[in-house]
């Protein structure tokens, strides 16, 4: 019979990298995936400048200075994201409860005197005089402790489905964000979050009836959040003006008029980069952050927006490729889980610029400034680049696994 514990311990054995085998680490990265993030955050920095530098100017304040910090936050996200990308993915089974806990604190800081309201909303820390944002962080540890939960012990390829007790488990680790981002009140983190969980639990391999199940709980929850009167003045009018646009255009509207507006006026080839007059004139709000986008299509205009989005779908197609071909559950759900999150956001953030879905606080992933979100997100590349690197490694063990359960032996084991 193989020893799995000895086996487990050959692959979490750490091993010094020589240059010819970091050369060969590499040359084995997802480079398409990895490409498409910086050139995604190339264009998105670009954006960030031409948001943000008429305003400093007109305040007396270096053009330079919300760019200078997006690049100072991008090279630590991509520090992070080579940490990641290094670490053995099989590591989190332990880290996870950790993980999950600190997110969980970071949550319930900002509902203290810690915390700071940004746009009618508590989802912010200030700290030594640096904002952070803990539910963009909460997203991840969450997808962490799913993908740990559903995943079970199971060892090698996906081969058992989550039993009751681990979808009820997951359910119950998920209710506690759910519940500490409502208090906020952050609704679109809320939203992002109820999609994770119903993606993974069907990655996962369970029933159908739990989509049932969650679908009639949402329900339910969404009835007694209007009941109950949780939802602050500002966000119901959000709704009421994304049902109907012409309700309160200087109002509860106005932002999504003016995204329209801003967006169509850049036509097929954009007014050019830095000579978008919306944005110039401020006229959307926060569009260095939330409504980026709306730079990208009045400058950029239909052809520069497109490839932000054909970039966006290169990095999910890669995700969802990183997930369909992992050799086990753990890595499976942990890219499903990645691909879920960030598609589901990059489609509510641009979808909300266009009027077709509710403006909700949610940035665009890799464009958008904000360094909660930015670490969130490459710390997540990095874990797929970590799968994608270890999935040969994963199938030999399971070979190996499945050689020992029929009856063979590991090497240098006395039968």
């Amino acid at each position: 019979m193989t020893d799995l514990g000895y086996l487990m311990r050959r692959e979490y054995r750490p091993r010094a990298l020589a240059p010819a085998r970091r050369l060969a680490v590499l040359a084995k990265l997802d480079w398409v995936l990895l490409v498409s993030v910086l050139l995604l955050i190339s264009v998105g920095s670009l954006l960030v400048w031409s948001a943000t530098r008429v305003r400093l100017e007109r305040a007396g304040e270096p053009t330079g200075q919300f760019l200078q910090r997006h690049l100072i936050t991008v090279v630590l996200g991509l520090v992070l994201c080579a940490l990641m990308a290094r670490l053995d993915y099989r590591r989190l089974r332990g880290g996870a409860p950790a993980i999950y806990a600190i997110s969980l604190v970071g949550l319930v800081l900002v509902l203290s005197p810690l915390g700071a309201t940004v746009n009618g909303s508590d989802s912010w820390i200030r700290l030594a005089g640096q904002s952070v944002q803990p539910s963009e962080l909460a997203k991840l540890a969450l997808v962490i402790m799913l993908a740990v939960v559903l995943a079970g012990s199971r060892f090698g390829i996906r081969k058992a489905h989550p039993g009751r007790g681990d979808v009820l488990k997951a359910l119950a680790l998920a209710a506690l964000p759910v519940g500490l981002v409502i208090l906020q009140p952050d609704l679109g983190t809320v939203m992002v979050i109820g999609v994770i969980v119903v993606a993974m639990i069907l990655i996962s391999g369970a029933s159908m009836g739990w989509v049932v199940v969650l679908g009639t709980v949402a329900a339910l929850g969404a009835a007694a959040v209007a009941h109950l009167h949780l939802l602050s003045q500002y966000q119901l009018n959000r709704f009421a003006a994304f049902t109907n646009p012409a309700l309160d255009p200087r109002g509860a509207g106005y932002n999504a008029n003016q995204a329209r507006i801003a967006i169509g006026s850049g036509g097929l080839f954009g007014t050019g980069l830095f000579e978008g007059s919306q944005t110039s004139g401020q006229f959307v709000p926060e569009q260095h952050t939330d409504f980026i986008f709306t730079v990208a299509g009045e400058e950029l205009g239909f052809v520069g927006a497109g490839a932000i989005i054909v970039l966006l779908g290169v990095l999910l197609w890669r995700a969802c490729r990183i997930s369909l071909r992992a050799r086990d559950s753990l890595a499976a759900l942990l890219a499903g889980g990645i691909a879920v999150w960030i598609g589901f956001q990059v489609f509510e953030n641009i979808g909300m610029t266009l009027g077709i879905m509710p403006i909700a606080g949610l940035p665009l992933p890799f464009v958008s400034y904000g360094g909660s979100a930015m670490f969130a997100n490459l710390a997540a590349v990095g874990i797929l680049e970590s799968i994608h690197l270890r999935r040969r490694e994963v199938s030999a063990a399971t070979a190996l696994a499945d050689h020992g359960a029929a009856g063979g032996r590991q090497p240098g084991q006395v039968s």
